[in-house]
């Protein structure tokens, strides 16, 4: 019983610091934007636009562990495909940049990407149709994994499929989707992906200003999911998604669809991660069949529990702080970094099974109770 207690205590103290997290996040991103836009770059606190970008790319980053912590976190499903919903959205963004380049392509056709003039095709697939409007495009980056979320969550829910066989079934998707979509004949460039992105709603992707916009909306939206969720995971509904997760059969022994709850918590999620995926492929300027590897989303299950699990804000630190490490590290020494990153999970598994943010949340709770301890004896 002291140790619900004290996970409890760990988790109301990492979400009662959201709004502390978001003014940070704020900060720091205005921080950087001042110091692309107004100092000189010969001053050592100027911000590069590389440094930009590789900013917007983390905060994508940060979201996607966001989306696997509300779904592992909070209800128990441990996913092995969310990077398949991450690739899924951005492949839909990069569908409506591809159709933004027009005639200015290598081969000049106004109507088909290059890789479809190269491959012979003579018309536009049907499914490409409508995406050189951004409306209709933002509409599929969510309704595309969404209805892939739904239909996986209901046929596997509604089927009872829980613990290690569920991880395996969604990690098969993520690779079924990874052989699909290299094949050329699927209409999304094969083993090249979509690249070679112009202009986003008519500013060019090169400009440093359309690089410091792409870091403010994906900062914003990070923030908006984080609360969002937040809000979702304190209320009444959130009650009823830990307590499926703590005990799947007394849950609907009380009466409660717990597939249901699991459906909808999944289909958030895995937009989420398609959101994250839309704003990702316009700052990188790629997007390929590799981001279906199911190594990728693994990987994003490491970040969730380095930072810990189920504290929402603990997933987004363990991302910013994983992704840093491997961009430090395979800049010096490549072949060590899956070694470094390997056993850094399993120290962490072993000393720290709440991740970052349960440690900052034991360290809190021991400096009150040494307050406490020391204020008795005044009060008496």
């Amino acid at each position: 019983m002291s140790k619900l207690t004290e996970y409890f205590s760990n988790r109301s103290a990492v979400q009662s610091s959201v709004l502390p997290f978001v003014l940070i996040l704020f900060v720091v991103t205005m921080a950087c934007v001042l110091g692309n836009l107004v100092l000189d770059p010969s001053s050592m606190f100027y911000v590069s636009t590389y440094t930009i970008t590789l900013l917007g790319k983390y905060l994508c980053y940060a979201m996607l562990a966001l989306a696997v912590d509300i779904i592992w976190g909070y209800c128990g499903i441990l996913s092995l495909g969310h990077g398949a919903f991450f690739a899924l959205g951005g492949y839909a963004m990069g569908m409506y940049l591809m159709r933004q380049i027009g005639d200015r392509g290598v081969y000049g056709n106004p109507e088909l990407p290059d890789f479809m003039v190269f491959l012979d095709w003579q018309q536009l697939p049907w499914y490409w149709q409508g995406m050189d409007q951004f409306w209709f495009a933002m509409i599929m980056v969510a309704l595309v994994p969404g209805l892939l979320a739904f239909v996986f969550g209901w046929l596997a829910f509604r089927s009872r499929v829980t613990g290690v066989y569920l991880s395996i079934i969604t990690q098969a998707m993520t690779y079924a989707l990874l052989l699909a979509f290299f094949r050329n004949e699927m209409g999304f460039g094969g083993n090249n992906g979509l690249t070679d992105f112009k202009d986003i709603l008519g500013f060019s992707l090169q400009a440093d200003s359309t690089r410091i916009a792409l870091l403010i909306v994906t900062a914003v939206a990070l923030a908006a999911v984080l609360m969002i969720s937040q809000l979702i995971l304190s209320s009444r509904l959130g009650k009823v998604i830990i307590a499926i997760r703590d005990s799947e059969a007394r849950t609907r022994f009380l009466g409660y669809r717990t597939d249901h709850f699991k459906v909808c918590l999944f289909v958030y999620s895995a937009v989420i991660a398609a959101i994250a995926g839309a704003l990702y492929v316009p700052q990188v300027g790629i997007i390929n069949p590799g981001e279906f590897s199911p190594l990728n989303s693994i990987e994003i299950v490491v970040w969730v529990a380095i930072g810990g699990r189920g504290t929402l804000i603990g997933a987004i630190v363990g991302a910013l702080l994983v992704n840093y490490a491997k961009t430090r590290f395979t800049a010096i020494m490549p072949e060590v970094w899956l070694f470094a990153l390997g056993g850094l999970f399993v120290l962490v598994t072993l000393f720290l099974p709440r991740g970052l943010a349960g440690l900052v949340g034991q360290i809190k709770q021991k400096v009150s109770l040494n307050k406490t301890f020391k204020s008795e004896p005044q009060s008496r």
